[in-house]
């Protein structure tokens, strides 16, 4: 049996014929015969049972939601963590689920067909999957000219809409808390072979810390997450006030501990649920803050404005990486040799991580520390010129070698 062609027909002959057939001009029959319209389409649109658009399924979200689901691309995109094919299909799964759509989705794989993803992009062509920069490309040139232009660029006109002052502006990322701590130089014998040091071994257990400051000098108390599966009270001992404590399988952030820090900067920062833009959090591009649904949800509800660095760019444009991170992590050290000098035969181990972070952070939450950061990478007073040209020497002679005088 050959298969049934669909759609054959014109939507103008469609309106003509039911013109001429309900003015008596002509039959039902001649009506289809003449305009080559099917019976029963032409009987259902003279019921008036006909009230689709177009031929086909129809569409798991609405015309409005997939208009906002495209501008949110776009904005994701612009901001420095724009989403794979994959990566959007899963965002368009949860948000099928979060409003209780009904949909045809993998509810197995948690994730939307790729026949939903092409019917999108089809309805959607101001969108295209672009191709980025190859990873060892992006690796190599890292620190560049154009990506920091792009970023100031997002962070001028962010700064313009919003007219953030000093005290609005956050900088939020992680720093690893080892348990082999790196000694210190000591006072040797000179020219001596080799100088030792005591540490507690040769590989360490790693504690995540997550740490934020503002360019007015006010920090959160900071979190720790430590690689375990239950926490327990003995890890929290000796810890710095209101530090907020989480667990994960591999000791690093994950989107559900992203959301706990969101909770607790939300509730430090004493933030309520606004339309009003409160804050601008600037941190890296990593999944679990920039991909992940809840916390963009949330920090929309609360007035929060998420900016991400472009990648490889952390190092030089990131005020906690510039300044406090360094002396946070010398104070560290500091104070993990002081303990195995008043604890000798014993080494350091997690539960000793809280208690040390507690002597360290103290003594590096200093308001210069944080000014100091924002200065040097022009984010507070907003100056991009604090970067200077020999600083992106090395991208521009990676990038071609020819450059090289």
């Amino acid at each position: 049996m050959a298969k049934r062609k669909y759609n054959t027909w014109k939507q103008e002959d469609m309106n003509e014929a039911l013109q001429k057939h309900r003015n008596g001009e002509i039959g039902f029959n001649e009506a289809c015969r003449r305009f080559n319209i099917p019976k029963p389409t032409l009987r259902r649109y003279l019921k008036g049972l006909n009230k689709r658009t177009k031929f086909g399924r129809p569409n798991d979200m609405s015309p409005e939601m997939e208009e906002i689901l495209a501008q949110h691309l776009v904005n994701l995109e612009s901001c420095f963590f724009g989403l794979t094919a994959t990566e959007f299909r899963k965002l368009a799964f949860e948000l099928a689920e979060k409003f209780q759509l009904p949909h045809r989705f993998n509810k197995e794989k948690k994730i939307a067909g790729k026949k939903w993803y092409y019917r999108f992009m089809k309805e959607h062509p101001t969108l295209s999957l672009r191709v980025p920069e190859p990873t060892s490309m992006a690796r190599s040139k890292g620190f560049n000219k154009e990506r920091v232009n792009e970023f100031f660029d997002k962070y001028e006109e962010i700064l313009d809409r919003y007219k953030f002052a000093a005290h609005q502006i956050y900088n939020m990322d992680e720093t690893a808390l080892s348990t082999v701590h790196k000694p210190s130089k000591v006072v040797a014998q000179k020219g001596k072979h080799q100088v030792g040091a005591i540490t507690s071994g040769e590989r360490g257990l790693t504690t995540t810390g997550i740490c934020a400051m503002n360019a007015a000098g006010e920090f959160i108390p900071p979190m720790l997450i430590f690689k375990r599966s239950r926490l327990n009270d003995a890890l929290k001992k000796g810890a710095p006030p209101n530090t907020e404590f989480g667990c994960s399988k591999n000791g690093w952030i994950t989107s559900e501990l992203f959301v706990q820090w969101l909770q607790h900067f939300i509730k430090c920062t004493r933030l309520e649920k606004s339309d009003r833009k409160q804050i601008l959090l600037v941190l890296d591009g990593h999944s679990t803050h920039t991909k992940n649904l809840e916390a963009i949800q949330m920090a929309r509800d609360y007035g929060i404005v998420m900016l991400s660095f472009p990648a490889h760019t952390t190092h030089r444009l990131q005020p906690l990486d510039r300044s406090f991170f360094k002396s946070l992590k010398s104070c560290y050290n500091e104070a993990a040799s002081s303990w195995l000098r008043s604890n000798p035969g014993s080494v350091i181990k997690q539960a000793n991580v809280a208690e040390l972070l507690g002597k360290a952070y103290p003594r590096s939450v200093r308001m210069d520390i944080a000014l100091n950061g924002f200065k040097a990478t022009g984010l507070w007073p907003c100056d991009r010129n604090v970067i200077k040209e020999e600083d992106f020497v090395a991208s521009v002679y990676i990038s071609d070698p020819s450059n090289q005088e």
